[in-house]
């Protein structure tokens, strides 16, 4: 508890890089191009850092967004269907090459506002320094790469085809009115990995924030407003039960874009009148297991299952959130665990080398508390040293052992920092656990048994979206796909698999013959056709 006591600074402690001003009252919002007044109600920007005053520790409030009525995102619907004007308007017909100019002229904007993101970034959600900057350049380069890959999917799609006497052009086009709605983890990252593909390929869009990690969005707003053409991209902000769920009950969304839990996600698409209408790519839940074979590399195991289980205090979908490790190893892994997670240290986000920092989540700390609780009450213990300690927003990583069924960890998602261990002998134990899971995103096997390893990747190759061999689960490289079974995903989204996502496929075919021939020439050499064409993009 010594350095739980000194982890939340005073004011003057904090350096001067990184302190804020006054709380930022913001009352603006972005519907058809302009931003808009709110003088309705507020809700309060709660930080998960406190900071030491005359009175005790305190709460730091960052300011304030609007709490938009069900009324006023609808306008924000509206003008997204105008500007798509059932695939008349202006930027659903508009050239690749010119939306790409428009995506390349937001990301511009977007690069100066870098310092005022990553400062939020840290005081909204508790990011530490390195990954909040490490979000931003990240999305910024995931959008460079989506630019790439249009282009190239694009040359391909700029040839015709001749089958069976039918001459034919397919190419890419959009699904209408798409609905984004991003995690508090990666508030801006995985936000823009659907956001950015639903624009650029022509759909209009009406985008609301995470519910943490909304201030953040603010800096952005004048570039979304000046990149794009009116109604392309809309902003709201409020609570989702009241905005969304009138967007959704409207029918008029095409497409929708969520990553969250599969329970909201589900009441969320029965609310649309017209399902069979409705395109989904959503990443939800996960309990992603981390086996560790008897036959293993153990240092490796242990580095990366430390890393896997607690960046960013545990909160990520591609965490691992249980660990199975054969009871020949278990008390080596649980040593070498222990001395690993008391090297990471705890403190603020802006601070040198913070590994550990405040839970950006009302509430959190007291469920976190509840499973430790639950889980000692059914015989496990907390074997690190201070593990499941906390003060204020902050929990000490607690490392739970020998953790069983009856526990509501073994089945909960924690998304947190507590990190379940179960010992097993026989591996048909896990295997089970793997196949009677609601979930099915991703796991991690750990072992040097080439035999044993083959076997379990087929196993689970059914199973899971991704199988990681001695590394942790993660999402990237942007380039691979990312999605998952049963209740973890809907769709897929990489670079390359998001611009499919939010587009279809269409066909202009004509008989094989001289004036048909003549015909589509003539469209193409007088450029009387956005979407017949042979343009390069270069």
């Amino acid at each position: 508890m010594d350095r739980l006591d000194s982890l939340f600074p005073a004011a003057a402690d904090i350096p001067e890089a990184y302190r804020l001003g006054e709380p930022l009252e913001q009352r603006d919002y972005l519907v058809d191009g302009h931003l808009q007044r709110w003088d309705g109600p507020l809700a309060t920007v709660r930080s998960p850092v406190w900071l030491k005053t005359e009175d005790g520790e305190q709460q730091v409030i960052l300011g304030s967004a609007p709490l938009l009525d069900a009324d006023t995102a609808l306008t924000a619907l509206d003008a997204a269907v105008r500007a798509y004007d059932k695939g008349r308007g202006a930027w659903p017909n508009m050239r690749v090459a010119e939306r790409i100019q428009h995506v390349e002229a937001f990301l511009a904007r977007m690069r100066e506002q870098r310092q005022a993101v990553v400062k939020l970034l840290m005081w909204e959600i508790g990011k530490n320094l390195k990954d909040s900057e490490k979000e931003f350049d990240r999305t910024c380069d995931y959008i460079v790469d989506t630019i790439g890959a249009l282009k190239e999917l694009d040359r391909r799609s700029s040839r015709f085809e001749l089958e069976q006497d039918t001459l034919g052009q397919i190419r890419r086009a959009p699904l209408g009115v798409a609905l984004c709605m991003g995690p508090y983890n990666y508030p801006l990252n995985e936000t823009f990995t659907t956001l950015i593909p639903a624009l650029i390929m022509g759909n209009t869009v009406v985008f609301k924030p995470a519910k943490f990690g909304v201030l953040l969005i603010r800096p952005l707003l004048e570039a979304f407003r000046d990149s794009f053409p009116a109604g392309v991209i809309n902003v709201i902000y409020g609570r989702g039960r009241e905005t969304v769920s009138a967007l959704m009950a409207s029918g008029k969304v095409d497409v929708f874009a969520f990553i969250g839990t599969n329970k909201a996600a589900s009441d969320l698409k029965k609310l649309h009148p017209r399902p069979h209408r409705l395109r989904a790519a959503l990443g939800l839940d996960a309990k992603n297991p981390g086996i560790i074979l008897p036959e293993v590399d153990l240092d490796n195991a242990v580095n990366e299952a430390v890393t896997g289980a607690l960046s960013f205090n545990g909160q990520r979908c591609t965490a691992l959130k249980i660990l199975f490790v054969h009871e020949q190893v278990v008390d080596a892994f649980l040593d070498k665990f222990q001395r690993k997670l008391a090297s990471l240290k705890p403190g603020m986000p802006w601070e040198p080398g913070v590994s550990l920092t405040p839970l950006p989540e009302a509430g959190k700390v007291d469920y976190l508390n509840g499973l430790v609780t639950d889980a000692v009450a059914h015989g496990a213990q907390v074997v690190n040293e201070g593990g499941g300690q906390s003060r204020g927003s902050f929990f000490y990583p607690a490392l739970l052992y020998p953790v069983n069924p009856q526990m509501r960890v073994y089945h909960e998602e924690q998304f947190g920092p507590v990190v379940p261990v179960v010992p097993y002998r026989d591996l048909q134990t896990v295997i089970d656990y793997v196949l009677d899971s609601d979930f099915g995103q991703q796991l991690s096997i750990f072992g040097t048994d080439s035999a044993q390893v083959g076997q379990l990747v087929d196993t689970f190759a059914n199973q899971v979206g991704r199988i990681n061999l001695n590394a942790q689960c993660q999402r990237g490289p942007d380039t691979y796909p990312f999605n998952g079974r049963k209740n973890s995903a809907e769709g897929t989204l990489s670079v390359h698999d998001a611009l499919r996502v939010f587009s279809i496929r269409t066909l202009v075919a004509t008989k094989f013959q001289q004036s048909n021939k003549q015909l589509i020439s003539d469209i193409i050499r007088n450029r009387e056709s956005s979407f017949l064409t042979t343009d390069y993009i270069f």
